[in-house]
């Protein structure tokens, strides 16, 4: 698994784990289930504390990405369409907010945006 950490970001790092597996969760990288790599080897390889890797795993439960089955291991949970939908709506919310912050601070009027917007639209 492909997990990258880093020390200089804002996020805690099991934030940086979470976020990076429910990525590969929504993007179709990891299926429903496909086994994760145990607590231990993931923390082992990432040189952190286990309890990171837990912490995150348990998090990621929560929120229904994932199962864990004890003595088997943890699993991709089959997706709820409904929720993941919902997480890339979030995400998208989440760049139009930065550039929404990003137009007001060169002067843009809210037309512009939009039609910038409608551009980029046509053009996929």
């Amino acid at each position: 698994m492909n997990i990258i950490i880093s020390n200089s970001s804002g996020k805690p790092i099991y934030e940086q784990i979470t976020a990076q597996i429910k990525g590969m969760i929504m993007n179709g990288a990891l299926k429903p289930g496909d086994p994760l790599p145990s607590m231990r080897l993931l923390a082992k390889e990432l040189r952190i504390s286990v309890i990171t890797t837990k912490r995150a795993y348990e998090e990621l439960e929560r929120d229904g990405f994932i199962s864990t089955i004890v003595g088997k291991g943890s699993f991709v949970r089959e997706a709820d369409r409904e929720f993941v939908r919902e997480e890339k709506l979030k995400a998208v919310e989440n760049h139009l907010q930065a550039a929404v912050e990003e137009a007001r601070q060169c002067g843009m009027e809210k037309e512009e945006v939009v039609e910038i917007l409608n551009m980029l639209f046509e053009e996929i």
